[in-house]
């Protein structure tokens, strides 16, 4: 995706039944005038309705919702309005709920854990084409095994990483590789996540950092 021009303020949409919570966060957002609240709904098929009217650039999606089951929700969104990023917001802290929706295809993960100052910090990360991941989901999955960042990364995702140190786009790699765009994005997600970076940048550095590019 192409990152968001920073001239317009961030539309977006919150999905959440939890009614006050997301009345809260959006009161919380609005303050930032980078950021145009679209409106809060609480059930999937509310989600797939408004954005498909209102196209907002960004959906903070809350993972449990009285009319889908984990990532449903998710996939539904992706499909009515591919062009939005999506963030998954959830109690859960847990690495097998990261990896399912990362690969339901979420930009970005933040747990209920995180203040609004987070989870505001999260939309613009998204929307500046990042995968924010936030860092109690990121201990959790790296652990007190710091020394192991990388060690399971995939040829696939390492070959990856390697052409995007080199500066490429998502869809250059795509093309190089002969690959969707999808799937070259879903991949440097996952290497996002495994050296615990926020970032392609971040992601190089590390990785350099620690020799990975070499193997």
């Amino acid at each position: 995706m192409t990152p968001l021009t920073s001239s317009a303020a961030i539309r977006v949409l919150i999905v959440d039944d939890h009614r006050v919570l997301a009345e809260l966060l959006a009161e919380a957002l609005s303050k930032d005038e980078m950021v145009d609240v679209l409106g809060t709904v609480g059930t999937s098929s509310e989600a797939v309705a408004t954005a498909r009217a209102s196209r907002p650039d960004v959906i903070v999606l809350d993972y449990d919702l009285p009319d889908s089951q984990g990532t449903d929700a998710l996939t539904a969104l992706n499909e009515a309005v591919p062009t939005a990023r999506i963030l998954m917001l959830t109690s859960y802290s847990s690495p097998v709920v990261l990896n399912e929706v990362m690969d339901a295809g979420a930009d970005g993960f933040i747990t209920k854990r995180n203040g609004s100052a987070e989870i505001l910090a999260a939309i613009k990360a998204v929307a500046s084409d990042h995968t924010p991941v936030s860092a109690d989901m990121l201990r959790s999955v790296v652990g007190s095994g710091a020394d192991q960042l990388g060690t399971d990364l995939t040829d696939r995702e390492l070959q990856i990483l390697r052409i995007a140190s080199l500066g490429r786009s998502n869809k250059a790699i795509a093309e190089e590789l002969h690959l969707s765009v999808n799937t070259v994005r879903n991949h440097m997600q996952h290497v996002l996540i495994k050296l615990g970076a926020h970032s392609k940048l971040e992601a190089t550095a590390i990785a350099a950092r620690l020799g990975i590019l070499r193997r």
